[in-house]
């Protein structure tokens, strides 16, 4: 369903009981809301939870940025490795802003917010911007944006910014399926079938490269997020694949430092993904840390 949130119309999926508490899902880079298994939503309404589920602007069904115009990575890459400016048409905090609106529209006054790689950027923002609006808080592969702490090794580097050879179907099915096997578990692969079914799914449903692209000048102009670290008041656990090669694990460790009381989940063989073998440690993971919040 499509909802107003933020002044933009966000796409929304909403499952669980409308009186339980709600865990509210925000998705990484490019990722559509489909990105959150549908196993782990069962999982959580079984642990007693309302979820709800969104599209990020520039992603799936939500509102688009095409006015913006297509950015050129690789020059705006040269500029943030020289630490130069980087203009983005949008900022992860607006996107945080839209999360919110979510809340709103759908008339819930707070949630305990999880976030996945970008999401988990996007979730820093609201937790530290709008703290009254987070019971919990728990953030997956992903960082504070420190240029202190490493990046992505060169293949996963490599495969980020790698743009399909053109937009027919099958050249980008071929794409995300590289990009995923890149960056995903090693230690819990996806059967081969499984991982092209899923990619052909979220294909089929949307593809929108310009909006990943202005995403990721987002997450280029948005920096280091390290001050808002300790102004977090709610609840933090930080869940990480010690193997990552997108957002190396030293950068989940990094914020169980600085965020106050956070918790840290560690997790081996686990890298840039939410294999279906872990589903039921994060949900689980995700339940244990909204009972901190009483």
């Amino acid at each position: 369903m499509k909802v107003r949130a933020n002044g933009l119309s966000i796409e929304v999926d909403d499952q669980g009981p409308r009186d339980a508490p709600v865990v509210l899902l925000v998705m990484g880079l490019g990722m559509q809301l489909t990105g959150w298994p549908e196993e782990l939503v069962a999982l959580l309404i079984e642990q007693g939870f309302r979820v709800v589920r969104f599209d990020n602007r520039d992603a799936g069904l939500s509102d688009g940025f095409d006015h913006a115009g297509v950015p050129n990575i690789p020059w705006n890459a040269v500029r943030h490795m020289l630490r130069l400016p980087v203009r983005s048409p949008y900022s992860v905090k607006d996107m945080a802003a839209d999360a919110v609106g979510v809340l709103d529209a759908l008339a819930i006054p707070r949630a305990h917010v999880v976030g996945a790689s970008l999401g988990g950027m996007i979730s820093q923002h609201v937790a530290a911007h709008w703290p009254d609006r987070v019971l919990s808080l728990s953030l997956i592969m992903t960082t504070s944006g420190s240029r202190r702490l490493p990046g992505p090794t060169l293949e996963a580097r490599r495969v980020l910014l790698a743009r399909p050879a053109d937009s027919r179907p099958e050249t980008l099915i071929a794409h995300a399926v590289r990009v995923f096997t890149t960056i995903g578990s090693p230690a819990f692969r996806p059967a081969p079938d499984d991982l092209r079914a899923r990619v052909v799914a979220s294909v089929t449903r949307a593809s929108r490269p310009a909006g990943t692209a202005r995403q990721l000048l987002a997450i280029a102009a948005d920096g280091d997020r390290t001050p808002l670290l300790a102004r977090i008041q709610a609840p933090t656990q930080v869940i990480h694949g010690v193997v990552d090669p997108l957002v190396p694990v030293a950068n989940g460790r990094d914020l169980v430092r600085r965020i106050p009381g956070a918790l840290g989940d560690f997790i081996d063989g686990m890298g840039h993904d939410l294999p279906q073998q872990l589903l039921g440690r994060i949900a689980l993971g995700i339940a244990r840390n909204a009972q901190r919040a009483g």
